[in-house]
């Protein structure tokens, strides 16, 4: 008797640990729109071509909510490449010699317009759960028939990074191409053990994820109720409105 009691509470303890966690880590991510409209500003800096001044200010902005929800891996590579590519682009190929860093530098400066797009994107999708994003997309009045495909898209990445997971643990298993450098070394192998399965295995997976998607009622006509909590908050328009006042003076010609 007791000690079913005791493992009914440790078991109660577990659950209500896991709901604060949850809940912590809710409180420490933005509101999906937030996170749709930090991904909107970071493709409207590639579309104006912002200066280099203002890129490296956006770009901290949008990593600082990604280290706060607990990203710090990502926060620093992200930083890293950031930071190296930014230096690479200031390259003076004339000065120093070497006409063929122009190629290097061109590439670099492209890269460095796109991170943010990839930072704000890694930070939409790894912090916001498919019924956030959902509860979100229906907030803002979105049609069902594109609400439908987003959700396939979001659970289908997930799905697709577990399959390759499974391959390369078979593959390491079977002692074909090993290691980090195996799949470098090895290129046709790769290409016949990895990439194939996966292609192959692309369509299950998307037109799986469909049916699941559709048999949960997604597409049911009239209003959903949803569970999940969100809301704007104060630090949801803060976010908002710190990203737009660098892109704002740059686009007014303030910032050069």
């Amino acid at each position: 008797m007791f000690s079913d009691g005791a493992g009914g509470f440790s078991s109660d303890r577990t659950a209500d640990t896991a709901r604060l966690d949850r809940a912590d880590r809710v409180s420490r991510t933005l509101d999906p729109r937030t996170k749709l409209f930090l991904l909107l500003a970071a493709n409207l800096m590639l579309f104006f071509h912002v200066a280099l001044a203002t890129q490296i200010i956006m770009a901290i902005l949008f990593l600082i909510p990604l280290a706060v929800a607990g990203r710090w891996r990502l926060t620093v590579n992200f930083a890293v490449l950031y930071a190296v590519f930014t230096a690479l682009g200031l390259l003076d190929p004339e000065a120093l010699g070497l006409p063929w860093l122009h190629v290097v530098s061109a590439l670099a400066v492209g890269t460095t317009m796109m991170l943010p797009c990839f930072m704000t994107g890694a930070y939409a999708f790894t912090t916001t759960s498919a019924s956030a994003f959902i509860c979100s997309m229906r907030r803002m009045r979105v049609p069902e028939a594109v609400v439908i495909p987003c959700v396939v898209v979001i659970r289908f990445f997930p799905t697709i990074a577990e399959d390759y997971r499974q391959i390369r643990n078979a593959m390491a298993l079977r002692g074909i191409a090993s290691g980090g450098w195996g799949l470098v070394r090895h290129p046709a192998q790769s290409l016949e053990y990895i990439l194939i399965p996966l292609l192959m295995n692309a369509t299950t997976v998307a037109q799986d994820l469909s049916v699941a998607a559709l048999t949960k009622g997604l597409g049911r006509e009239g209003e959903h109720t949803s569970r999940t909590p969100i809301r704007m908050r104060a630090v949801d328009w803060l976010a908002m409105v710190a990203v737009m006042i660098p892109l704002g003076l740059d686009i007014a010609g303030v910032i050069r």
